[in-house]
């Protein structure tokens, strides 16, 4: 039947190329193999007739002669253009129709020459041509006469320009069904073009039945490869399937194979919409075993969406990934040509720290202070808050060496900067009360460790003396309540180490006497650092307010507000409610309205303490129900 069918297509071809012909019951012989040329008779010359008359042949004209038969087509009676003298195609050929070229081109090559062409023709997008020519190629017959038979590489390229046709999942089936007329089995690569289309048509439920159909054939010509799994993972997290493309990039991932980037970012972006930080961070250690899947990385904007998202969420691992990730694309940029000087938001690494300080992991911490340095290049320093993040989190895990050794960086960072700033920002009541917490956590032990080994740097080859560091040991001694350590570290400060106490040390100094009630020790030391020249701040006014209401007494506690505001400071609305509250407790009205006055003189809403005074005035005389 087959042969039948060419032989018709072939007299139509002939019939075709010879429109003069009239129907007659001769049978229509082929006088040549090449069916396109033309086979018209032209008119002879006189020349010629008389050489045939005489018996004598003549040979060619000489080419080296240019003799003008050369420069044109003698087939034709129309000369040749200068621009396609040279050409080897008939210009009649080129005149022609697209479809009757192709058809004409289809019988003069082999497999191999049409493989090599439709190479040529993928790279031009040629796609219409390549499917009409392999329609007509396996229509016509080869040398040996004999039907032409694709083979599977063949048939795919046939495949693929359906597919940039636009051909429906359905209709592409069809054409791999198509195959088994031509004795061909559907390889991986064929499989693949038809879960583009179900890709492209977003048939979801389709694609997965044919990746299983591949798995279970048991034919090692068409087992899934890596794009078979990137196709319909892509596909899953598309339609919104994120469980079951999770599924898939499991399965993918065991056996072994390699994840594209885009179904990786898609992961990564599904995962973090979500919220699933934990099996994201899964999924990207199972990469990191593989060295398949190492180079993997997400885009810049996803790695910054992912490393915030995972700091809001507390997750520490997925942080540290994120910065990784955002390493590559810094060495990256620093690498290409020309350069692409990519930087971390310092407000991200900042909370990274304090991620790192609430989880309590290392590992983070130096992470991140290694891609904040890499993203300054060493164009400036970073800023305070990156420095207190760093020693928190160090003070955080324990590791008070550490902590101290960036408090040095610190200190030695912001040296130049004005004396009231760094005071400010080196404070033990502020930014580095996490140490303080971390130096008093195990009581004497933990403060005279620390205590000696900044007395030993203190005396190596290049010493380090800092005041905010005893001033730590200082405050850290009064939340033990260790008031002779608190005394003989704020002693050492000039008799040790030949510093000079500051604000805070003295500070340090009067919250240790107030807080073992000895008021009039710490009114002593009030009056030493007016006297030395030392200016009081609005924490020393409070620090005196607090030790004044510990002994009960609102009265003094008042006469150190009303010199706080003689000194230029506003008292807070934690001081007077704290006086206040004392005021009611001694039932002393009168202290309570001049309390009251300086709210309203201050435009302070001290609001209403009634669930405080019921537990304050609960009877626990009364016999239980």
């Amino acid at each position: 039947m087959a042969t039948h069918l060419f032989s018709r297509y072939r007299i139509s071809l002939l019939r075709t190329l010879k429109p003069n012909h009239h129907a007659s019951n001769s049978p229509i012989r082929s006088i040549s193999g090449t069916s396109f040329l033309s086979q018209l008779a032209t008119e002879s010359t006189d020349h010629e007739t008389s050489d045939h008359q005489s018996g004598s042949t003549p040979l060619p004209p000489n080419p080296a002669t240019g003799s003008p038969l050369y420069q044109e087509n003698w087939r034709s009676p129309i000369p040749s253009s200068p621009s396609s003298s040279q050409s080897l195609v008939p210009m009649g050929f080129l005149n022609q129709a697209p479809a009757p070229r192709i058809r004409a081109i289809s019988e003069t090559l082999d497999m191999n020459s049409l493989l090599n062409m439709f190479a040529d023709w993928t790279a031009s997008q040629r796609w219409s041509e390549m499917k009409q020519l392999f329609e007509f190629w396996v229509r016509s017959l080869d040398k040996n006469g004999k039907p032409n038979k694709p083979d599977v590489n063949l048939y795919n390229h046939y495949l693929r320009a359906n597919l940039m046709m636009g051909a429906s999942p359905s209709d592409m089936l069809d054409l791999v069904a198509l195959m088994d007329d031509f004795s061909l089995a559907p390889n991986t690569a064929s499989y693949n073009i038809v879960l583009k289309a179900m890709h492209q048509a977003r048939e979801t439920e389709a694609a997965q039945k044919l990746l299983n159909r591949m798995l279970m054939s048991g034919k090692e010509e068409s087992v899934p490869d890596d794009e078979s799994y990137d196709v319909v993972i892509e596909l899953l997290f598309l339609t919104g399937n994120n469980d079951e493309a999770m599924k898939l990039m499991d399965l993918a991932l065991k056996s072994g194979y390699m994840l594209s980037t885009t179904a990786f970012s898609e992961c990564v972006r599904s995962c973090v919409a979500k919220g699933r930080t934990d099996t994201l961070v899964s999924i990207i250690e199972r990469c990191k075993a593989l060295d398949r899947n190492k180079s993997l990385c997400p885009s810049w904007i996803l790695c910054t969406y992912m490393a915030e998202v995972a700091v809001q969420e507390d997750n520490s691992k997925l942080a540290f990934y994120a910065f990784e990730f955002m390493f590559k694309w810094i060495t990256r940029g620093e690498m290409a040509w020309p350069l692409v000087l990519l930087s971390v938001d310092e407000g991200l690494v900042v909370s990274a720290l304090a991620t790192a300080a609430r989880t309590c992991n290392p590992t983070l911490v130096d992470g991140s202070w290694m891609i904040l340095k890499r993203s300054l290049r060493g164009k400036k320093a970073p800023n305070p808050a990156s420095y207190i993040a760093k020693i928190n989190a160090y003070a955080s895990l324990g590791n008070l060496q550490k902590a101290f050794i960036a408090l040095h960086e610190f200190e030695n960072a912001y040296a130049d900067s004005e004396k009231e700033v760094v005071e400010e920002i080196l404070s033990p009541f502020t930014s580095l009360y996490p140490l303080v917490v971390a130096c008093s956590k195990k009581g004497f032990e933990t403060l005279d460790e620390v205590y000696f080994q900044l007395e030993t740097l203190s005396q190596g080859e290049t010493p380090y003396k800092s005041v905010a560091a005893l001033n730590c040991i200082i405050l850290g001694c009064a939340n033990t309540w260790d008031l002779d350590r608190a005394y003989q570290t704020f002693d050492a400060i000039s008799a040790s180490f030949g510093l000079t106490p500051n604000i805070d040390s003295y500070n340090a100094l009067i919250y240790a006497f107030g807080k073992v009630k000895k008021t009039f020790e710490a009114t002593r030391v009030y009056e030493h650092l007016v006297s030395v020249g030392v200016k009081p701040d609005a924490r020393t006014y409070s620090l005196l307010v607090d030790a004044h209401l510990i002994n009960r007494d609102p009265k003094s506690a008042l006469t150190v507000i009303d010199d706080m505001i003689n000194a230029g400071f506003e008292p807070t609305k934690e001081t007077l409610k704290k006086v206040r509250r004392r005021c009611v407790r001694e039932i002393d009205y009168e202290n309570n309205d001049h309390v009251e006055s300086l709210a309203k003189k201050f435009e302070i809403r001290m609001g209403s303490e009634n669930r405080r005074n019921m537990l304050f005035n609960l009877d626990y005389s009364r016999g239980r129900a």
